[in-house]
């Protein structure tokens, strides 16, 4: 959400300059007038497309700042088959999680479905590895959305000393 804002001010920037341009250019009174109407409705065109673009998920193939991002907690997903398979993930290093739309592959939805069977057994969480590779490797043998093992508990050490005991018990 914070960088919209920031992406919304270089817009009216590029547009500010533009129109100052055609401005200042030797045209018609209509052809500058025509420039700062164009320049106000290239404005709100952009904040609409820009909000409008927050409550959508980005497609998977569009993300490119994140490419090498190898694994990433899987908080919601969501399949409809033939069509995509939704996530919302969450990702070391970013503030918020970001909702993806996966291309529909019927191999991944299943691996999805069994790590999320396997994580109400082992409630360690569904994780996603490379979750933005363009697709699916045919001769990969790890599985794209994994249940970690839960892990054995880390044993006490003891120093011989029996247990503590407060108060007097008479």
């Amino acid at each position: 959400m914070d960088n919209m804002t920031y992406l919304f001010a270089a817009v009216v920037l590029l547009a500010a300059v533009l129109a100052s341009i055609s401005i200042w250019a030797p045209r018609k009174l209509w052809i500058r007038s025509a420039s700062i109407v164009a320049m106000a409705g290239l404005i709100v065109v952009a904040y609409l497309g820009f909000s409008d673009l927050l409550s959508r998920p980005k497609p998977i193939h569009l993300e490119w700042a994140m490419r090498t991002v190898e694994e990433a907690n899987l908080l919601v997903a969501s399949a409809k088959e033939g069509e995509a398979i939704y996530v919302w993930l969450e990702i070391e290093g970013v503030a918020e999680p970001r909702a993806y739309k996966l291309p529909w592959n019927r191999e991944m939805a299943e691996q999805l479905q069994k790590a999320t069977e396997d994580n109400q057994g082992n409630h360690t969480g569904v994780r996603v590895r490379s979750p933005f590779r363009a697709e699916l490797d045919e001769n990969e043998e790890e599985p794209t959305f994994y249940s970690p093992p839960r892990r054995p508990p880390v044993e006490k050490a003891s120093n011989g000393a029996g247990p503590l005991v407060f108060g007097d018990s008479r």
